[in-house]
């Protein structure tokens, strides 16, 4: 752990509510984007990074600084996303099989003549991120947030079985069954992965809109606030990389989403309250 950070632990632990209160503001967007590519919607990702934030503030005490300060926040995480009961996405209990047969659903319809070319990219950008983060939920929870890490974070086998509390083979193990179920999907049916298919995320649209999967009037990833606009250069470099590099480019770049400023609002009203401590056992 690097020693500004070391400094800031040890502050918060002796009291010093500034310190704390930094050291969420440096978090929270990591633990964020841990849980929305792990829940699929921003506001069930909004109240789990909450619970998490609050189960580190409160464990804060039984940080022994034996691994880095992040590693220690994402096995937290993972933990809590791991146990923690079905959200609304994750109760459509959704398969590879059942969004092929969506996809081709989605092929048969057409666009509107009366919407708009600006809004039309938007919605694009839209089914693009929401189609991907779906599939992340066709895997269970073990080989998504194995596969958010690896692959997404690029943690390393080491730091990936430190989180997990698992071998690093089993979290190597588990990565390569995660790449190959997500690989075999979109080199099928993802046009972006492989041209001579036929789905096209703007195809998806009128389909997306029709039922209910994309509200044109409130886009929750296209209109969510970011901390960078990587966005524009997802599609960038796809010709020239293999089949096998662009699933885990179009994965890795998309938007490095803002955790809402709320966070530290609630962990502020916390730390300041009567019932706060932090506790020395993790459990």
């Amino acid at each position: 752990m690097d020693r500004p950070t070391e400094n800031l632990v040890q502050r918060a632990i002796e009291g010093d509510k500034n310190s704390l209160e930094t050291l969420i503001r440096q978090i929270q967007h990591r633990i964020y984007g841990l849980a929305i590519r792990m829940l699929w919607h921003p506001a069930d990702a909004e109240d789990a990074t909450q619970e998490i934030l609050v189960k580190i503030v409160t464990h804060l005490g039984s940080f022994r600084q034996e691994s880095g300060f992040a590693t220690w926040c994402y096995r937290i995480a993972a933990n809590h996303l791991l146990t923690t009961h079905k959200r609304r996405t994750e109760r459509m209990e959704m398969t590879f099989e059942w969004c092929e047969e969506e996809m081709h659903r989605g092929l048969a319809r057409t666009w509107p003549v009366s919407t708009p070319e600006a809004e039309q990219s938007l919605i694009v950008e839209e089914v693009m991120i929401g189609c991907m983060q779906g599939l992340l939920l066709c895997l269970d929870r073990d080989l998504r947030i194995t596969y958010v890490l690896g692959e997404i974070f690029e943690v390393n086998s080491r730091e990936g079985a430190e989180i997990l509390d698992i071998s690093s083979a089993a979290f190597r193990k588990r990565l390569s069954r995660a790449r190959s179920l997500l690989r075999d999907f979109m080199q099928t049916n993802c046009g972006l992965v492989k041209l001579s298919n036929p789905c096209r995320c703007d195809l998806q649209i009128p389909y997306a809109t029709k039922t209910g999967v994309v509200n044109r009037e409130k886009l929750l990833f296209a209109g969510h606030p970011r901390r960078d606009d990587r966005l524009p250069s997802i599609l960038e470099g796809l010709e020239e990389a293999t089949e096998l590099q662009r699933v885990a480019m179009l994965f890795r770049r998309h938007p490095d989403y803002s955790a809402p400023d709320c966070f530290v609002q609630s962990v502020r009203r916390l730390i300041e309250s009567k019932d706060f401590k932090l506790l020395t056992v993790e459990k």
